[in-house]
């Protein structure tokens, strides 16, 4: 754990650290770069269904990028969902749009199956320029009869448990939550092959599944009010990282106990050992740059300083705060060295983390991904 800690503190220190200056110095440079969207339709695709957070996400930002291109495009999401967000990732590959007239909006989903080399990744990350970079969290769920079977934090008590949940891919962000509840001893199995994270929210809700997870901004809109009715009770979050590197309480969820905390009261989990070193490091890449946005590589420097300016723009209003903490929980927005130190950090692992997942993936589900 020593060795994956020191890996991952500079970058994490370097991605808290530009955030505020990445919008500070935008701001200060003003302009748009001489690009002008009057009268174009931008299309914002989303890999996803429209039903989880990653549309909740993009449907945050679009108007607000309308408001601030020049010119004052309409923003428009088109969500193009498919093998667990593989499929629209690599139709953005092949995407030469140079005007500024496409962005695109990736998730842990989809660094998880280009960080794990599965065969149906045909995109490179590295082709993209990153304007936008979003951290966000994740809280982990269940009916409340099942909740009451564990012990305070303790975990035991849904040992023994047949879970079962609507999960997108082996390969993407769900491998999280995946070797989370195997660590703590659960018998969780997922239904691979959802659309969107909010598809396995909806499966909870018909009783289909007993156990889910969404991100910050579709929990936050769509379980907390489940919560509210007593439907759900939310039984951990994935936790954030303070500059130390140490995970912490996310910041939008302080009442509501970690991951870390609740597999250290749990006797059958550790938080050491390669277990825990993979899902930390999966952790951090999954969320600490959760969501990005990217233009084409063929888009030009211009198309760049104006979704940037833009973007900038946006987040210097004076609600901005309010608003984005009421939609996508509180948590950095990050531009130019801030999204790129982000895009870093969320576009690579240790490689002991790395082969150490693959190897659960195979025996665990059978997945082959190299």
């Amino acid at each position: 754990m020593t060795k994956l800690f020191a890996m991952r503190r500079s970058a994490q220190a370097l991605l808290v650290g530009t955030a505020t200056l990445a919008l500070s110095s935008a701001a200060m440079a003003g302009g748009h770069g001489g690009v002008d969207l009057s009268g174009e339709t931008v299309e914002f695709v989303i890999p996803f269904s429209e039903s989880g957070g990653s549309a909740r996400w993009a449907n945050f930002f679009a108007p607000l990028l309308s408001e601030s291109l020049p010119g004052n495009p309409t923003v428009v999401v088109r969500y193009r969902p498919g093998a667990g967000s593989t499929s629209g990732a690599n139709w953005f590959q092949e995407q030469t749009t140079d005007d500024g007239t496409l962005i695109f909006g990736t998730s842990g989903s989809t660094q998880f199956p280009y960080l794990l080399g599965d065969p149906r990744v045909r995109y490179e990350y590295n082709d993209w320029q990153v304007v936008l970079a979003s951290g966000t969290g994740g809280v982990a769920y269940l009916p409340p009869e099942m909740a009451g079977m564990m012990d305070g934090l303790d975990a035991t008590g849904l040992q023994g448990t047949d879970f079962i949940w609507g999960a997108q891919s082996a390969t993407g962000l769900d491998l999280v939550a995946n070797l989370a509840w195997e660590m703590l001893g659960m018998t969780v199995e997922p239904v691979f092959g959802i659309e969107g994270r909010g598809d396995g929210r909806l499966m909870f809700e018909r009783g289909e599944a007993n156990i889910d997870y969404q991100t910050t901004s579709a929990y936050i809109r769509s379980v907390q009010p489940l919560v509210d009715a007593g439907l759900a009770v939310p039984m951990m979050s994935w936790g954030a990282l303070d500059n130390d590197g140490n995970i912490v309480r996310d910041p939008t969820f302080p009442d509501i106990p970690t991951f870390a905390e609740v597999c250290e009261a749990t006797p059958a989990c550790e938080t050491q050992g390669e277990a825990w070193d993979a899902w930390r490091a999966f952790f951090i890449s999954g969320f600490a740059a959760q969501k990005m946005i990217f233009l084409p590589g063929s888009a030009s420097p211009d198309v760049v300083a104006t979704f940037t300016n833009a973007l900038n723009d946006a987040m210097a209003r004076d609600d901005f705060a309010e608003l984005s903490a009421t939609e996508l929980g509180v948590y950095p927005q990050m531009t130019e060295a801030g999204a790129q130190a982000a895009f870093r950090l969320a576009t690579q692992v240790p490689a002991e983390a790395r082969d150490f997942v693959i190897s659960w993936l195979e025996e665990r589900y059978g997945v082959v991904v190299n």
